[in-house]
């Protein structure tokens, strides 16, 4: 008899979509997500993605060849929709026969939802608005995550516990809806799960693991932080269509203002379109966030975090970390 019985039951949907024994996915996090965090997420019952951010068609293929040498559980893979190479991201994701594909930060491009449905895999979307989340569903999305503002990196301007209200009693006896959005506690989970979530997705809370690659002195920052500290970016152009940004507050973040500013010259200049304008913010986010992952560079380098960064006091394993948030969860439901 399983340790979680009414969590589990009440996760029956999602777990058994996922074919994971937890219906906890993993945020795709940029540099992050990637083998070792993945693989670990997966083998301790909860659902690794590995985030391919700007990553080529080659280093996608790497990445999900050595998470296959580390994991045998099933993990999916985050597609960014304006990739410009999105199609062949797709293509190696068939060919290593992936079974979930998750895509972000857009209206997925004519032809993408089916091309990944050809190959056999199920494709998670995201969607701000509910008349997105049904058209979504309608072209072939599979399941829905709403992720509110207290997310870390690229974030809407609505709370969790707002679209859960919208979203949940309209879309959950049909549909496989997942909620994200500054979950760092089972009770947060338990409460998704009654209203109709099928399970949640947690990056923050998995981004300092044990088992995550991060340098010491970003998982410190994390550590130090608390909720006020993880902000949005403002946007300083209304041409420029810029995702507002949650990241810890620091010299990067006063950076990006800048970035803006230059960007929005160019455009001004007509020596760049907008599709190029909006690449190069997204270049920024990568570079500035692999200063910070990879190299340390907790000044000058991007920290995203969401606001439940607060409640990441420690390093410890995703094993734990995924324990305690099913044992929190149990002890919610069963106190009801």
């Amino acid at each position: 008899m399983s340790a979680y019985p009414k969590t589990l039951q009440m996760m029956k949907r999602g777990r058994a979509f996922l074919g994971s024994e937890y219906a906890i996915l993993c945020g795709a996090m940029s540099w992050v997500s990637e083998r070792n965090l993945v693989s670990a997420i997966s083998n301790a019952g909860g659902f690794g993605v590995i985030a391919c951010g700007a990553m080529t068609p080659d280093l996608l293929d790497a990445e999900i060849a050595a998470t296959k040498a580390l994991t045998a559980k099933p993990f999916g893979v985050n597609l960014i929709t304006m990739h410009p190479m999105l199609f062949d991201l797709i293509a190696v994701c068939a060919r290593h026969g992936v079974g979930h594909v998750v895509l972000a930060g857009g209206i997925p491009p004519k032809g993408s939802v089916e091309a990944i449905k050809a190959a056999g895999a199920k494709v998670i979307v995201f969607a701000p608005t509910l008349a997105l989340a049904k058209k979504l569903l309608r072209g072939g999305g599979d399941a829905l995550v709403i992720e509110g503002m207290e997310a870390g990196g690229h974030i809407g301007p609505v709370a969790t516990s707002v679209l859960a209200q919208e979203f949940l009693p309209e879309l959950a006896e049909e549909h496989l809806v997942f909620v994200a959005g500054g979950i760092g506690r089972g009770e947060a989970i338990a409460g998704y799960l009654e209203m109709g979530a099928v399970g949640v997705q947690l990056g923050t809370r998995f981004a300092c693991a044990t088992e995550s690659i991060a340098h010491p002195d970003f998982k410190k920052a994390f550590f130090r932080a608390n909720a006020r500290d993880a902000v949005a970016s403002t946007q300083l152009d209304p041409r420029l269509p810029v995702i507002p940004v949650r990241a810890l507050k620091n010299k990067g973040t006063e950076e990006f203002a800048a970035k803006q500013r230059e960007v929005a010259l160019l455009l001004d200049q007509g020596s760049v379109d907008m599709g190029e304008a909006q690449l190069r913010i997204e270049h920024f986010w990568a570079g500035a966030l692999r200063r910070a992952v990879i190299d340390g560079d907790v000044e000058n380098g991007s920290l995203m975090a969401g606001q439940s960064v607060g409640m990441v006091t420690r390093e410890e394993p995703v094993a734990e970390i995924i324990g305690s948030l099913m044992a929190e969860s149990e002890a919610a439901l069963s106190r009801r």
